[in-house]
């Protein structure tokens, strides 16, 4: 059974008796799920074939923050686990920073209620954020460093040859744009990298998935989500102006999103201004040869 037919045959299969993994056991009957539900699993299904993501008896290390994007990338990937669409061990792990007010029964609770394997680490990188930073500073980019380093280290211990983060659409787009503003270079994040010690890969299997449809999808599985902001350092981030610039140009001009994640997948050497990666001296001596052009 191909990718598609395999898709299209979740409903059916989901109204006999264990037909669905248990986290599925209550959620809702409508139409208008069931077509949510199937777009996200063809869509991480897509983005894991077209990136080769899975090596089938390895084992991947799920990141789980407490948010919508994190908890419904677990989801998606125990519903394709449980059809047989994704022939790997899946872990989950919350890193617990030592944020202020963190609560820290909420994940442990959620994930032994549905008996999904996990492992929770504490780690006090607030700490050491809040010490090397100035007050009034944005904590996001070094805390998110450490929290990847514990990450690394928390997959070699597990065996994981794989860290599953829930990145979404819209993040890369944002980091596309962050980079080009900001930083002067056409880079985003990649649905697949290899990590800088060359042991573990880092895959982002809903790279092709909206981020309005993952809250949707949060919404209608009630996940207990835990806010991103206990820190406090969430306001004025950079990220959050280009989140503002795509919102308003995908209201004026629908559709943009998409037509954009698709450029950066069909992408012109010849027609930028990168020497690293296009000759132009050759095209002298394609000048002299009579050869065409690529136009």
């Amino acid at each position: 059974m191909n990718m598609m037919k395999a898709i299209e045959a979740l409903e059916p299969a989901a109204d006999g008796e264990g037909g669905f993994h248990p986290l599925f056991a209550d959620v809702p009957s409508s139409v208008e799920f069931n077509k949510l539900r199937k777009r996200l699993l063809r869509l991480t299904r897509q983005a894991i074939d077209d990136f080769a993501m899975v090596t089938p008896g390895q084992r991947w290390l799920v990141a789980l923050s407490g948010g919508k994007d994190s908890y419904g990338l677990l989801a998606i990937l125990l519903d394709l686990k449980w059809r047989g669409l994704l022939p790997v061990d899946l872990l989950a792990c919350n890193l617990d920073q030592g944020q202020p007010d963190f609560p820290k029964h909420i994940l442990p609770d959620y994930l032994d209620r549905h008996a999904i394997p996990h492992r929770i680490e504490y780690q006090d990188t607030y700490s050491v954020v809040t010490d090397k930073l100035p007050q009034g500073s944005t904590y996001c980019s070094l805390c998110s460093r450490l929290r990847r380093g514990n990450l690394y280290r928390i997959a070699r211990e597990e065996g994981c040859s794989a860290l599953v983060l829930g990145h979404h659409r819209e993040d890369i787009l944002e980091t596309f744009f962050m980079n080009l503003f900001h930083c002067g270079k056409l880079a985003a994040m990649p649905p697949k990298l290899l990590n800088d010690e060359g042991d573990v890969m880092v895959l982002r299997p809903l790279s092709y998935c909206a981020e309005i449809d993952l809250e949707k999808f949060a919404a209608a599985m009630r996940f207990p989500i835990i806010p991103c902001d206990l820190c406090g350092s969430q306001e004025g981030l950079q990220r959050n102006a280009m989140k503002a610039m795509l919102d308003d140009i995908e209201k004026r001009m629908p559709g943009r999103k998409e037509t954009m994640l698709r450029a950066l997948s069909n992408s012109r050497p010849s027609h930028l201004l990168d020497r690293k990666l296009f000759d132009f001296a050759t095209l002298n001596e394609t000048l002299t040869t009579g050869q065409p052009d690529d136009i």
